[in-house]
């Protein structure tokens, strides 16, 4: 089996502990290139990554080495490590135990990855996708 052709995107959803409003557009830019470089890193593609102070939504193109549970753990680490050692905050910045993840047809992409990229708009306007919104809590 020498050729393979992989197409797998995921909507990935993830909050701050206890829902801290911690992302404050001062640092958001600096915590979302973080997670990008980490994205990248581990071989995916990163298509599309924005949120609310609260929670962070991810659309990603998924490589073949790589699980969803891997992808989400080391972007969260990654993250809230830069969160604590460059940023210097009050108090230790961590991500919420769980994540959603929602696989995407290639038909929908564009949708979430429009949907992504206006998350202060559609939260603003209380214009949500409750499905896009989903965060497993613990």
């Amino acid at each position: 089996m020498g050729n393979k052709k992989l197409a797998l995107y995921l909507h990935l959803v993830w909050a701050t502990w206890d829902r801290t409003p911690w992302i404050i557009p001062q640092i958001e830019r600096q915590i979302y290139r973080s997670i990008i470089r980490q994205v990248y890193g581990l071989g995916c593609k990163a298509l599309a990554i924005n949120g609310m102070p609260d929670h962070v939504h991810l659309a990603v193109k998924f490589h073949s080495t790589i699980c969803v549970a891997e992808l989400v753990k080391k972007s969260k680490g990654v993250s809230s490590r830069f969160i604590n050692q460059s940023l210097n905050l009050n108090d230790q910045f961590k991500w919420q135990i769980g994540y959603g993840a929602f696989s995407i047809s290639r038909w929908d992409l564009h949708k979430v990855i429009n949907y992504v990229k206006s998350q202060k708009e559609h939260h603003s306007d209380n214009d949500l996708d409750l499905d896009l919104e989903a965060i497993y809590e613990n």
